[in-house]
């Protein structure tokens, strides 16, 4: 896509950079919103629907400005070396096509799994637990599947091909893709939508905030009374951490804000614990989930080692050469064989050796990660100083289209340590965020990672702008110059090592500030509430002893009587 930018709508390096960082951005919050609108209104089904639907749309749409010329600004005038800027329609179909699409990511991204779990979900079944291992086993190699053919076979189309069929193909594949989905409507199994836990966040703190000025309950025992738990819910009481959201599960006049049947009678004036204890979940992780925002920043600079690649040699046989956008294969090959020989060859084989389970925890293989993705900008910038240094021993200064005599293979190295850090991090924050929050969170859990990588593309956006400004002058080339040989993009990667270097001490602190994670499969504050809950029943079988033990001897009495 940024070469698409730059050579048919003429984008500076930067600005291409930026538009696809806010495009990703975008198509990263977008399941937040998609994930709400299913759960709180729509359902799975209608949600895919529509977002097949607009997938669709943005993809013709974006077939349609290579199809169309005037659709896009007209060739540059070689001779005297000027390019027309694209005019606003222009700028409103693209960026109309790129909305599109990532509000189709949206509707499709956080409701898919789900939604095929649903169908072959089969509680009564005794085998329904393998059946969904297998499905979900499935549904990421299908994915693993997909970004292969479109870093592989799409890629290379659109490089030999040009843009006409590089984007056709995917449009027809959506169409077929959206056309079936809907056509196969009657055969599925449609849960009907439900409140969403966003819903319940807002809740808690509208509440709190509207009882500040209660005090808490004088004694342990009163919480029984005082707090609203729901029914066969795990959480007794609330927890002593964040106490000031507390008040949001305080009950004011039992016999106006709870139901008959137990529920509270308006959502907005009473919580239960168990809301607020979900809350507190999510707001306890936030900090160690910020560390990872990092990584994601290096991990999304995808358009600088693109043009990296586009100037070096990039042929296997004196006949075939990679395209340069297939490079990122790399990072998913490594994650995925690292992922597999860690999960069935490392962990056994370790484990038969101490002769008991060994495990990394989750916060060690996230600071791995880091520690990995710090490596892997120091690699970028060497490489990069090396490849600047052969450009311009070459003569090839004021020629980034042309060809340095340096293998394009040493790229792979940091493609392959980003792939090695996405496997600690992001496999590491996704089981942490899952072990962390209750149950009832799945859902937030599995999207975490997600807004990680939306805020990552806003940041990697403002760092670009930054850099251009600041580095850029009238006697001086900006470091992400459009000309890869006067730019200086290897200090731009250092930039990137030093703030990844500083990230690892800040997870550092936010490590030892959170304290143990969950072992044995029960995560901390679980153990909190269940230590506290047993506590709370000893308390309450002691009262009943005690009165049992009472009535025993006045019955005594009125016998001798």
């Amino acid at each position: 896509m940024i070469l698409y930018l730059m050579r048919d709508y003429h984008f500076g390096v930067a600005k291409g950079t930026n538009l696809i960082f806010f495009w990703s951005a975008a198509t990263n919050f977008m399941p937040l919103l998609g994930a709400f609108i299913a759960d709180s209104y729509l359902g799975r089904f209608l949600t895919i629907a529509l977002g097949s639907i607009c997938s669709l749309s943005g993809m013709t749409l974006l077939w349609l400005t290579a199809m169309i010329p005037q659709a896009r600004p007209p060739p540059c005038d070689q001779s005297a070396r000027t390019c027309e800027s694209s005019s606003t329609p222009q700028m409103i179909l693209l960026i109309s096509a790129f909305a599109l699409i990532s509000i189709g990511a949206g509707g499709i991204r956080p409701c898919s799994l789900a939604f095929g779990a649903d169908q072959v979900d089969r509680r009564e079944n005794p085998n329904n637990k393998r059946v969904l291992e297998s499905y979900f086993n499935l549904y990421y190699a299908s994915a693993f599947l997909s970004v292969l053919v479109a870093l592989t076979g799409i890629v290379y189309t659109q490089d030999h091909l040009g843009w006409k069929v590089g984007f056709g193909i995917p449009a027809i594949l959506m169409f077929f893709s959206a056309f079936l989905f809907v056509l196969a409507s009657p055969f599925y199994v449609k849960q009907k939508a439900n409140k969403s836990l966003f819903t319940g966040f807002a809740q808690v703190i509208v509440v709190a905030y509207k009882n500040r000025k209660l005090l808490f309950p004088s004694q342990e025992l009163d919480g029984f009374h005082c707090y609203h738990q729901k029914k066969g819910s795990e959480s007794v009481l609330p927890t002593d951490k964040l106490r000031f959201l507390n008040k949001a599960c305080m009950v004011k006049d039992p016999e106006n804000d709870i139901t008959p049947d137990g529920l509270a009678s308006n959502p907005w004036s009473l919580c239960t614990v168990q809301q607020v204890e979900e809350l507190k979940a999510l707001i306890k992780v936030m900090p160690l989930w910020s560390t990872g925002i990092m990584l994601s920043i290096n991990v999304s600079q995808t358009s600088f080692p693109l043009l990296q690649a586009s100037s070096m040699d990039r042929h296997i046989t004196s006949s075939f050469q990679i395209p340069a956008g297939s490079f990122g294969t790399f990072t998913i090959i490594t994650l995925t064989i690292w992922v597999i020989l860690y999960d069935r060859g490392l962990l056994p084989l370790a484990s038969k050796v101490r002769g008991k389970p060994v495990r990394l925890g989750v916060k060690l293989r996230m600071g791995m990660g880091l520690l990995i993705s710090c490596m892997a900008m120091v690699v970028s910038a060497i490489v990069e100083h090396v490849r600047r240094k052969r450009a311009l021993q070459e003569g090839l200064r004021e020629n980034p289209h042309a060809v340095v005599g340096m293998s394009a293979m040493w790229l792979v190295p940091q493609y392959c340590l980003n792939g090695f850090a996405e496997a600690f991090t992001a496999v590491g924050q996704t089981e942490f965020y899952y072990s962390e929050f209750p149950r009832s969170m799945s859902s937030i859990a599995a999207s975490m990672f997600g807004l990680g990588m939306a805020v990552a593309n806003l940041l990697a956006s403002a760092i670009v702008s930054a850099v251009d400004g600041l580095t850029s002058g009238t006697t001086r080339k900006s470091w992400v110059s459009s000309n890869i040989n006067e730019g200086r993009y290897d200090n731009y990667y250092w930039l990137l090592s030093i703030m990844s270097l500083v990230n690892i001490f800040y997870f550092l602190f936010c490590s030892w500030i959170y304290g143990p994670c969950a072992s044995s499969g029960k995560n901390v504050q679980e153990q909190e509430i269940g230590s506290r809950k047993e506590l709370e029943v000893r308390k309450v079988e002691k009262k009943l002893k005690d009165e049992l033990d009472e009535r025993e001897e006045g019955k005594e009495d009125s016998d001798l009587k």
